[in-house]
């Protein structure tokens, strides 16, 4: 149990540094980085420091079997670089409520998935702690909060960052189950993940907003804080814990997204809000 607790605390806290992520992107993109060039700037430069770390202490991670490449062009093209892709086409076309929303339907994904691919269990408490997070998410990413922007592609695209988003813990679950740790698969994800990003970049722009102050500083926050250390912990979790939990547990990004929102930008924390926070919460709680 002691050793299941500190699973589930690795994957809160990777869930809560990607809640984060708002902090730096912000920051960011009002110095005129785009969308998709942080991205590129995450996935590129996740590469690079873990990368660099298993270079010094781990050269071993490098010697990864082909037999898992399969799984880590699965967690970084098909997950990491895809759901990104999905997410940002789907904020164009939709509310970004709906599409918040929408990527959060990745836990009813996981679930389903591993019901079929592992045979995990569909208990009532997962369904009841499925619930209350998906409608935690809806309250506090403003569902119901005024009018919503949806479109047939929208809601398309929006579905498919969920699903991708998914298989994260689907590929990434398969290769540790078949003997990877969670530095090798982490590692190698963003091996995969970084290469296919370059697409999204474009260079010239992306030289000179950096050249203003303090861009470097939110990058860097960016790659090390909700980037590298988030994907490092949740993996970590993720050999601990059924892939289902994981996934609803994960659930805690949006309540520190909003969380963040309050504290550090002066947004105001609405009832539905609230409400919000304390279904997700409640939903995590029960899965413990």
């Amino acid at each position: 149990m002691e050793r299941k607790g500190r699973a589930y605390a690795a994957i809160v806290a990777g869930a809560a540094l990607w809640g984060l992520i708002g902090l730096w992107n912000r920051r960011l993109m009002a110095g005129g980085i785009s969308p998709t060039d942080i991205v590129a700037v995450r996935n590129i430069g996740g590469m690079a420091l873990l990368g660099l770390y298993a270079l010094l202490r781990r050269r071993e991670v490098f010697t990864a079997g082909k037999r898992y490449w399969k799984c880590f062009f699965g967690t970084g093209v098909i997950s990491v670089v895809l759901f990104t892709a999905c997410y940002f086409s789907c904020q164009q076309l939709c509310s970004l409520a709906v599409a918040s929303v929408l990527l959060y339907t990745a836990p009813v994904f996981v679930m389903l998935l591993s019901a079929l691919v592992w045979r995990e269990a569909v208990t009532p408490r997962k369904l009841l702690a499925l619930v209350l997070t998906l409608a935690g998410c809806a309250c506090v990413c403003g569902l119901f909060a005024g009018a919503l922007t949806v479109t047939p592609a929208g809601l398309a695209l929006g579905l498919g960052a969920g699903f991708f988003y998914a298989l994260y813990s689907i590929f990434g679950r398969t290769a540790l189950s078949g003997g990877c740790d969670a530095l090798t698969v982490t590692v190698w994800t963003f091996l995969f993940a970084g290469p296919a990003s370059t697409v999204l970049v474009r260079p010239g722009e992306l030289a000179a907003a950096l050249s203003a102050p303090g861009m470097w500083a939110c990058a860097a926050a960016l790659v090390v804080l909700s980037t590298a250390l988030p994907y490092l912990l949740y993996t970590w979790g993720l050999a601990r814990v059924e892939a289902g939990k994981a996934s609803i547990l994960a659930c805690v990004e949006p309540v520190v997204a909003a969380l963040a929102g309050v504290l550090a930008f002066g947004e105001p924390m609405s009832v539905l809000t609230a409400a919000g926070i304390a279904l997700v919460l409640a939903g995590v709680y029960i899965l413990r």
